[in-house]
């Protein structure tokens, strides 16, 4: 099964090609928030490069989020563009928290945290056993004190931090963890080949998502707007 997957959730844009769980190629670029321009001329050259097309794909996955709201739409529209001009029947959305996860291959609890600024962040906690990512609390979007609670409320075992956030936030972690610890930072971005991985898991797993946007809270525009109505009410 050749899959292609797509990553625009953050200032990195993008894809990698698999057949099944091994890696074919991947091309990525980090040139901020510019995807509108750069995925798809990143797709197609990957795609030649490698002398397939759209049409030998025969399954996608994209980053449905948390994170850039302008970035996740761009990536989930393309992808579903894709599926629907390929009639592919295989396709998922994997969570930015779960990619990120899958940077940590050794068993144990995983944290993966995205800062949210002003002490606020995107989480869930993940365990991994065997080659397999279990999730224990799925992705939430609060302060990182309420997620101190839920992560020390559902285990008292070592949990490794990863994502953005673990830069961040790294003393208020220690200071209320002291079974953390941290990945490295080469390791707190999403490596899009273990998206594709992830990606393969949920659909050889028959526990594919839709390729739907995740917000786990509004658009800034929109809470603006619901602020202002607020006051002139």
């Amino acid at each position: 099964m050749k899959l292609l997957a797509i990553e625009t959730s953050g200032k990195l844009c993008g894809a990698c090609l698999c057949e099944n769980d091994i890696i074919i190629d991947k091309l990525e670029i980090d040139n901020g928030l510019t995807h509108s321009e750069t995925l798809m001329p990143l797709i197609k050259d990957l795609l030649e490069k490698n002398k397939l097309s759209i049409s030998d794909i025969e399954a996608f996955v994209c980053d449905i989020g948390p994170g850039s709201f302008t970035g996740i739409r761009i990536g989930v529209a393309t992808a579903m563009a894709f599926v629907d001009s390929s009639n592919s029947s295989k396709f998922t959305g994997v969570s930015s928290l779960e990619a990120l996860a899958y940077n940590i291959k050794e068993d144990g609890f995983i944290a993966s945290v995205i800062d949210c600024k002003n002490n606020n962040c995107y989480y869930a906690l993940y365990e991994h056993n065997n080659g397999k990512y279990i999730e224990i609390i799925p992705p939430t979007a609060a302060s990182i004190f309420e997620m101190f609670d839920h992560l020390n409320n559902a285990t008292n075992k070592q949990i490794t931090f990863v994502g953005d956030g673990v830069t961040s936030y790294k003393n208020e972690i220690l200071s209320n963890n002291k079974n953390a610890i941290y990945a490295d930072n080469c390791l707190n971005i999403i490596n899009t080949e273990n998206l594709a991985l992830a990606g393969f898991n949920k659909i050889s797993n028959n526990s594919e998502i839709p390729l739907t946007p995740l917000y786990l809270k509004k658009p800034q525009a929109q809470r603006q707007l619901e602020e202002k109505e607020k006051i002139n009410k």
